[in-house]
């Protein structure tokens, strides 16, 4: 096990595309719609910042499962995310309360722009996290390691309940000020926690993202 690191981040320029994915409107969407959008995204600006705290372990194969270092698990999903992997990076990543603040806001008074600055907020971590996975290979890939799609508790086999062994590791709230209920959901709410396995053999990548979930309904889904 390395220490617990903490890195902070300065915010990507919007993916404007995307956030109207995640809003469900058609990217050639309304003029209404866009100034709307461009207003909220006014509001917003500056506000923001991610945080990340990471740590690595070493993988063990166990009879039952997989030994990460902080949790034993017989999630198949996550097995087959990590063939051929030797160690790991489990991070959680947050990008502040003020986003929430506005959803709530605007839940009482304006429904579309609450229903916006949820996909702003959905918009920013998944650039937050992408951000630090591709930190994350520029820098295990100077030893020869390639990174794998990151994998998060709650997708395919693998547990929700492995939230608590990660923020019990990484100290999540003290590090990045990001906290865990009972119900397992995390405030603030547009916040990941993940694992990102690191293999030393040049294999095809595994399926990433979409393509990697078994949830072929949603109404998010890209392909």
């Amino acid at each position: 096990m390395s220490q617990v690191q903490v890195r902070q981040y300065d915010p990507l320029p919007f993916d404007r595309a995307e956030i109207l994915r995640y809003a469900a409107c058609r990217q050639n969407g309304s003029a209404e719609m866009t100034a709307v959008l461009e207003n909220c995204l006014a509001e917003v600006q500056g506000t923001l910042s991610g945080r990340v705290c990471f740590c690595e372990f070493a993988i063990r194969r166990t009879e039952v499962g997989l030994d990460l270092g902080f949790l034993q698990t017989s999630s198949e999903d996550l097995k087959k995310n990590l063939q051929g992997c030797d160690r790991l990076i489990v991070f959680a990543a947050t990008v502040g309360l003020p986003i929430d603040r506005l959803i709530t806001r605007y839940g009482r008074v304006s429904p579309v722009k609450s229903l916006f600055f949820q996909a702003i907020g959905a918009e920013r971590i998944e650039s937050l996290c992408d951000s630090f996975c591709a930190d994350m290979q520029r820098i295990y890939g100077q030893s020869g390691y390639q990174t794998r799609p990151r994998f998060s508790p709650g997708y395919g086999d693998f547990s929700l309940t492995a939230q608590r062994d990660i923020f019990r590791v990484l100290d999540c709230p003290r590090r990045i000020g990001l906290s865990l209920n009972e119900s397992l959901l995390m405030s603030p709410s547009k916040s990941v926690t993940a694992i990102v396995g690191l293999s030393q053999k040049k294999e095809p990548c595994q399926k990433r993202a979409c393509g990697a979930c078994r949830q072929k309904n949603c109404e998010f889904r890209r392909m």
